[in-house]
């Protein structure tokens, strides 16, 4: 391992930064922990072009972490809706209130304490730190891991914990040593593997600019770039059906809310089936029925529903599957007045009160615009 690459490391990095990195970014030059701590939950998988539309509009609407802390749940999921992994808008909302009733409001400084927060990672923690607090402590997002196993080749894969363990250890060493430079350093780690150091097409193949870096990462000396990091190999991801139950009564539309550990959760979507594999059998129209809504009702929805048939079927990508979702729509005379809870008739030009996944969304809004409705600010994903 280069002691001259580790002693120089931050300096060079600070230095290609000032050259090469990005500026004028909202979230940049924060000493605001609740801007930092929002701008960073909001950039984990989630591209910065969108992040820029949407990071002012969320700070508009929950200006301080007091603001989100008293806010309806639903109220931050539409707000957060259209960027997707819902968990982290829960985990927001959580973690305002644990600011609020633990720490009086006021975010720790300390990074371990950070860490204990509601949805806030060990390297969450540590970019909240060094930029709010100027606390010197490192960060391990997919980038700089990618970095870090490309300069010092490191072998592995980074689902290993050792591995894991041997990068953290080497984002500690590489440090700078002044306080005051802990902004700008984990900025610039942040900048180099978005922009330069990138998954597929790294500068120093594409030859378009001179990397800092060349003529001491490992992994471009051994002619291995797109080697490193190691990766496990993927597989197939799996596919499933289900079907949903598109009801609608006038100018409202029946929707149900999702627990809250499910895929979307604490979003409102249409009521669904379980899913099921794609080699699994379909659903008969009373099957569906008993299966989404309260026994006592389905009798009367049978008779009600004659017309009820299937629509159409939405394909959608997750990270890690692919749902088929085949919707049965019915137009009901008069809305029945759901036993659970959860089930809910809304009106089409009040949707956008809610946070509806992606694909409902899309859907609802061709709907709205049949019948009038207005969906424009409806949140999704």
């Amino acid at each position: 391992m280069s002691k001259t690459l580790i002693d120089q490391f931050s300096k060079k990095l600070i230095a290609w930064h000032q050259r090469s990195g990005r500026s004028g970014l909202p979230w940049q030059n924060q000493r605001d922990p609740y801007a930092v701590w929002v701008s960073e939950i909001m950039l984990q998988q989630t591209q910065v072009a969108t992040v820029l539309e949407r990071y002012p509009r969320f700070m508009k609407r929950f200006p301080t972490v007091r603001k989100l802390a008293a806010a309806n749940l639903d109220e931050v999921l539409a707000e957060w809706a259209g960027l997707g992994y819902y968990s982290r808008a829960r985990n927001l909302h959580a973690c305002a209130q644990q600011v609020v009733n633990v720490f009086s409001g006021k975010f720790p400084s300390d990074p371990v304490l950070l860490e204990q927060l509601k949805g806030i990672g060990r390297s969450t923690a540590g970019a909240i730190a060094a930029f709010a607090f100027h606390e010197q402590a490192p960060i391990l997002d997919a980038n700089v891991k990618r970095i870090l196993a490309r300069l010092f080749a490191e072998e592995g894969s980074l689902q290993e914990k050792a591995v894991n363990d041997r990068l953290w250890a080497l984002a500690n060493t590489l440090l700078p040593s002044k306080p005051e430079d802990m902004p700008v350093y984990t900025q610039a780690l942040m900048d180099f593997g978005a922009t330069w150091c990138t998954a597929r097409k790294p500068v120093c193949l594409s030859g378009e600019q001179k990397c800092p870096f060349l003529n001491e990462c490992q992994a471009n000396l051994s002619d291995q770039v797109l080697l490193f990091p190691q990766k496990n190999i993927k597989a197939k991801s799996p596919e499933f059906d289900c079907d949903m139950l598109l009801l609608r009564s006038g100018n409202s539309v029946l929707l149900q809310k999702r627990p809250s550990k499910a895929i979307w959760g604490g979003l409102w979507s249409l009521p669904e089936s379980s899913w099921r594999n794609k080699s699994a059998p379909g659903l008969s129209a009373k099957q569906l029925l008993e299966m989404v809504l309260p026994q006592e009702q389905t009798s009367s929805l049978l008779k009600a529903c004659k017309n009820l048939k299937q629509s159409e079927s939405i394909k959608h990508i997750f990270t890690h599957r692919r749902l088929w979702m085949h919707i049965w729509g019915a137009d009901l005379r008069t809305p029945f007045e759901p036993s659970d809870p959860n089930l809910k008739w809304v009106a089409l030009n009040h949707l956008g009160h809610y946070g509806l996944p992606q694909p409902i969304k899309v859907l609802l809004q061709k709907l709205s615009l049949i019948r009038g409705g207005d969906l424009k600010n409806s949140a999704a994903n």
